[in-house]
């Protein structure tokens, strides 16, 4: 420690912390330096350990690089609307050449995905997300999109989505979101938006399934099918089944299908174990909420089983997720007895910017999918 008192360099409690006089900067591509204030020079080595360091990840959510007009690199946090010269991932640097580490990170349930997706660059990236006006897809639109992902809010009531629109671009100006008409309990509309969304000659990276409906009375749609089960089976089928080249040609890509751990409490088979299509599509006299809602997210589930198998080896992926039990969300809204319920229930439900799913044996969320070991 002498020789470091004699090169001008004070004893400090820490190894890293810079002597009196350094200041620690960065370069536009993440290679840390160092200047001496005293000396007014730059070095890349730090001035204690001779290390080269550089930063780790992506700016954090609401930052923004930019250059001034010497050419020097500062930061801009839209948040809290200030400007720094100090990069806010210093805290996060890693030594030059590191080594690959041996853990993955670990989620728990107050997990946001926000914070799975810190550091994930989506630029380029096409998403689409049904139901995307409130609930949890709202929350996963905003999150695909304050990433740098294109996303398109797929919503029956373009009012709401646009409204929705506004709220994401509010967080982030630069935001690459778009709202398009989308009435899954009409088989028509979903033609006409999956004709719209051709004709933008877009990729799609990751579409989510995500628009569900609860608690309907007993109604048919215009196509003659049970409401329930057409508005959250058969029309993302159907969707699924029109944009399946669009998919296939932006490979790799990724279909999430949001289902829920009810699919346990149902069957769709008669009493001798053959496939009783009736029940999916019950008349008045034998209609059950519940047990229909139950019924479609089981068939939402062996959905996607089945359309993994037949588009993995074409390079589109595909899994079921369950958004956690009794989270409290806008989906009861159509039951005054379950909204009763869901508000009781609500101080030990999740809320929807920590939702994690379950899917595959696996801790995930809508979000999680993309940061596991898939090269996007």
């Amino acid at each position: 420690m002498a020789a470091l008192r004699y090169a001008g360099l004070d004893d400090t409690d820490s190894e890293d912390e810079l002597p009196p006089g350094w200041e620690e900067r960065t370069t536009k591509d993440g290679w840390v330096y160092y200047a001496n204030h005293t000396e007014e020079k730059t070095q890349w080595e730090h001035p204690k350990t001779g290390k080269r360091k550089r930063v780790a990840g992506d700016l954090p959510y609401g930052w923004e690089q930019e250059t001034d007009e010497n050419g020097q690199v500062f930061f801009v946090d839209h948040i809290n609307k200030r400007t720094t010269y100090l990069d806010p991932r210093l805290a996060f640097t890693v030594d030059d050449n590191p080594t690959k580490p041996t853990t993955r990170q670990r989620y728990d349930g107050s997990t946001t995905a926000m914070e799975i997706l810190q550091g994930r660059d989506l630029t380029g990236k096409v998403v689409l997300v049904t139901g995307a006006n409130s609930g949890i897809g709202f929350e996963t639109a905003k999150s695909f999109a304050l990433h740098g992902a294109h996303v398109i809010l797929a919503c029956r009531n373009m009012s709401r989505a646009s409204e929705a629109v506004s709220r994401i671009l509010e967080e982030w100006h630069k935001a690459k979101v778009e709202a398009m008409t989308l009435d899954l309990a009409v088989l028509r509309s979903v033609q006409r938006f999956a004709e719209a969304f051709k004709a933008k000659n877009m990729s799609l990276h990751v579409l989510v399934c995500n628009a569900g409906t609860f608690a309907l009375p007993w109604s048919l749609t215009k196509d003659g099918l049970e409401t329930t089960f057409q508005v959250n089976h058969l029309g993302h089928f159907y969707l699924v089944q029109l944009l399946q080249d669009v998919l296939c040609r932006s490979a790799p890509a990724r279909v999430i299908v949001v289902s829920s751990e009810s699919h346990r409490f149902t069957d769709i088979n008669d009493s001798s174990g053959k496939l009783d299509l009736s029940r999916l599509s019950p008349s008045q006299s034998d209609y059950w909420a519940m047990l229909v809602y139950n019924r479609s997210k089981l068939c939402n589930l062996l959905f996607s089983n089945e359309l993994h198998r037949r588009l993995s080896p074409r390079g589109v992926t595909s899994n079921a997720v369950h958004p956690g039990n009794m989270m409290f969300s806008s989906l009861h809204r159509n039951s005054w007895v379950y909204t009763m319920l869901f508000t009781l229930a609500r101080p030990f439900t999740k809320s929807m910017t920590s939702k994690i799913y379950f899917a595959e044996n696996a801790i995930c969320c809508v979000c999680f999918v993309l940061v596991e070991d898939v090269d996007y």
